[in-house]
């Protein structure tokens, strides 16, 4: 509960407990403009050998990672191909066209998953004519998706077609973590079909701020460029740095908690008159709950004034995402106020 309230409108609500904001107070920092941060540089050898990269780049936003990523696998004049709702269409803001001088190629995946034939189908002639696609772009665990998780095995099939074509692959793996705990598969194993990932802290690891962007050697020194560029470089980041290190150390197992909790809310909601919910589709910490002919927004507001926090992300649709400020007693009380909803 945060501030009185349950919010599950997001996992990125998080807020720092006393042990990671003292890990932030201690922490040795440097400028890490100037390469002198030492917390900044663990962190970024420690994220890079989870997933078994050969270097990565701390930055503060997940948009920033996958952006950076696009930027330096990609040219002016390029495409990239993604899911329609990838979250590197829907929400960050046109960047791909802004910053990398690329366009989209969108396919219609099933929650956010698309095939190696929806993949083959959308890849033109190499013809003059047309912007010849350089990137694939996948999201795992899948956010417009209901925090589904790619099967390894679709992965591999678009990965070689991809290959086939000469294709660099970027992993928007964000809340990676999630996916990791979920399907037993390690964030590395994921990591090696892709020439980059991004991973997010500020979501269920709970940290206030940061993601990091993993790849080759090369690839992340142009990424460092990038982002001086786009003034991402930081100085005595090691503050923010420490956070993250502490939520890999401390938060990533009881993700486990946050889909049980899930789960459990699913289960309850979908035994409920005019809620449209598919518990079985409850995969990780995100749960689509359609309204049936009832206004999101207004029912969002009355569970507001009961003391729920919820997102109404259509009109008919709201959103509750499990994370550490929400325990297993506290889903017992959403249930009941959902309940209580005439």
């Amino acid at each position: 509960m945060l501030n009185g309230k349950i919010d599950l409108r997001s996992d990125t609500i998080t807020q720092p407990d006393a042990a990671m904001r003292e890990a932030m107070a201690n922490a040795v920092v440097g400028d890490d403009v100037l390469g002198d941060d030492p917390t900044v540089q663990e962190l970024e050898r420690h994220t890079a050998s989870l997933l078994g990269k050969e270097a990565a780049v701390f930055v503060p936003s997940g948009t920033m990672a996958n952006q950076l990523a696009i930027r330096s696998l990609t040219r002016p004049g390029d495409a990239i191909v993604l899911d329609g709702n990838a979250h590197i269409y829907c929400y960050e803001a046109g960047a791909p066209a802004a910053l990398a001088g690329v366009q989209v190629s969108l396919l219609d995946g099933e929650r956010g998953q698309f095939t190696a034939a929806q993949l083959e189908a959308v890849l033109p002639p190499r013809d003059d004519h047309f912007a010849q696609p350089s990137l694939v772009c996948i999201e795992n665990t899948h956010n417009r998706g209901g925090g589904s998780v790619w099967p390894l095995e679709q992965i591999e099939s678009v990965v070689a077609a991809a290959r086939k074509r000469g294709l660099a692959l970027h992993l928007d793996g964000a809340r990676l973590w999630n996916a990791s705990v979920a399907s037993g598969v390690s964030e590395a194993e994921y990591a090696s079909y892709f020439d980059t990932v991004s991973v997010c802290f500020s979501k269920g690891l709970g940290a206030p701020v940061g993601s990091i962007l993993a790849g080759s050697a090369d690839v992340i020194a142009k990424a460092r460029f990038f982002r001086k560029q786009q003034g991402g470089a930081m100085r005595q980041v090691g503050i923010l740095a420490a956070a993250a290190a502490y939520a890999l150390e401390h938060n990533r197992d009881r993700l486990t908690d946050d889909h049980a909790n899930c789960r459990a809310l699913a289960a309850a909601l979908a035994k409920l008159p005019g809620l449209e919910v598919d518990a079985g589709g409850a995969e990780t910490n995100m749960l689509f709950i359609g309204t049936g002919e009832r206004d999101a927004a207004a029912l969002a507001k009355r569970l507001d004034e009961s003391g729920i926090r919820l997102l109404a992300t259509a009109p008919h649709t709201l959103r509750a995402v499990t994370h550490l400020a929400v325990t297993a007693g506290e889903i017992g009380q959403v249930i009941a106020a959902f309940e209580q909803l005439p």
